[in-house]
C-alpha cells in the first residue's frame, strides 16, 4: 500500500458550542482513524482550537477525542506538523512534550516526492488586511502573552471567548465567496513568492474556502506548473488534500466536492 501525506486545517473546536464542537470533533477522529494506516505524514495547518492559551501549568478543557488520537498517532511512529492559527497562536511547548508534535509559528517549506511545498495557515499574508497585521504582531508580542497569562483563567478565557464569539468561524456567517484572483490575498502572495523561486504547491488554511488553483502568467509557473491550495475548514466543508506520489488532490470527506473551487 502506498502511503499518503495529508493536510487539513480549521477546525476551530470549542465553536459555536460544546455540543456542536463535539460533534465535528467526532468527524475528524473518524476520519483520521480511518487514514492512520495508509498515512506517512500528518500535516494540521492551524486554527485547529478556536482558542487556545497555554498557562504554564494548565491547557484548556476540551478536544480530549482528537488530542488523544494525535498521541496514537504520534506513537505510531506517524510523524505531524503543527501551525499555528490566528486562533491558536499561543501554543507553547505543550505539543512537543505530550504529543511529539514540533509547532511553526511561520510559512515553512517542505520537499517531498520531489516537490516543493510552502506550508503555512495564511493569516497576514499578501496584501492588504493592515489592521489585522497590526493585531497580530501585538498578540505576538511576549509582553502580551505575559499580561494575558497573568488574568485569572476565568477572566482570561472569559474574554478570549468573547472575542471568539465575533469571529466568524465562531458565529457560522455567510458562506464565504471566490474574489477572483486579483483580490485574492494568498493568491497574490503566491504569485510574489514565485517571482523569488519556484514552488510547486502553496498549502494555506484560513480562508475558509476549499481552493485548488492553478497560478499563471509568471515564467516560474510555466516551468513548475505551480498550485495553491486552500484546505476550507471542517465546519461546512470538511475539506483536505492528500499528497499521492507527486500529485495533491482537494477532496472532502462529507462528499461536498461540487463546493471545492478549481482552476
Amino acid at each position: 500500500m502506498s502511503k499518503k501525506i495529508y493536510f487539513l486545517s480549521d477546525f476551530h473546536l470549542g465553536a459555536p458550542d460544546h455540543a456542536a464542537s463535539l460533534e465535528r470533533e467526532k468527524i475528524i477522529v473518524q476520519f483520521l482513524d480511518e487514514v492512520k494506516n495508509d498515512a506517512a505524514e500528518l500535516f494540521l495547518v492551524g486554527d485547529m482550537f478556536d482558542f487556545w492559551y497555554e498557562y504554564k501549568k494548565v491547557v484548556p478543557k476540551g478536544s480530549v477525542r482528537l488530542l488523544g488520537k494525535l498521541a496514537e498517532l504520534s506513537d505510531a511512529g506517524i510523524p505531524i506538523h503543527f501551525f499555528v492559527g490566528n486562533h491558536d497562536m499561543w501554543m507553547r511547548d505543550y505539543f512537543q512534550k505530550e504529543l511529539n508534535i514540533p509547532v511553526y509559528f511561520e510559512p515553512k517549506e517542505f520537499e517531498r516526492n520531489g516537490k516543493v511545498l510552502l506550508v503555512g495557515h495564511g493569516d497576514g499574508l499578501g496584501p492588504g488586511d493592515h489592521g489585522y497585521k497590526r493585531l497580530k504582531k501585538v498578540f505576538r508580542n511576549p509582553v502580551s502573552k505575559w499580561l494575558f497569562g497573568i488574568l485569572p483563567p476565568v477572566v482570561g478565557m472569559g474574554i478570549a471567548h468573547y472575542m471568539s464569539r465575533r469571529s466568524r468561524a465562531q458565529t457560522g456567517g455567510k458562506e464565504e465567496i471566490f474574489l477572483g484572483e486579483d483580490k485574492e490575498w494568498l493568491i497574490i502572495y503566491c504569485r510574489e513568492k514565485l517571482k523569488e523561486k519556484n514552488i510547486d504547491f502553496f498549502i494555506f488554511g484560513h480562508r475558509h474556502l476549499a481552493i485548488d488553483y492553478r497560478l499563471s502568467n509568471t515564467t516560474a509557473d510555466e516551468k513548475t506548473g505551480s498550485r495553491y491550495i486552500n484546505l476550507g475548514d471542517w465546519i461546512r466543508y470538511f475539506t483536505y488534500a492528500v499528497m499521492e506520489g507527486d500529485q495533491i488532490t482537494l477532496r472532502s470527506y462529507t462528499g461536498q466536492e461540487q463546493k471545492i473551487i478549481r482552476s
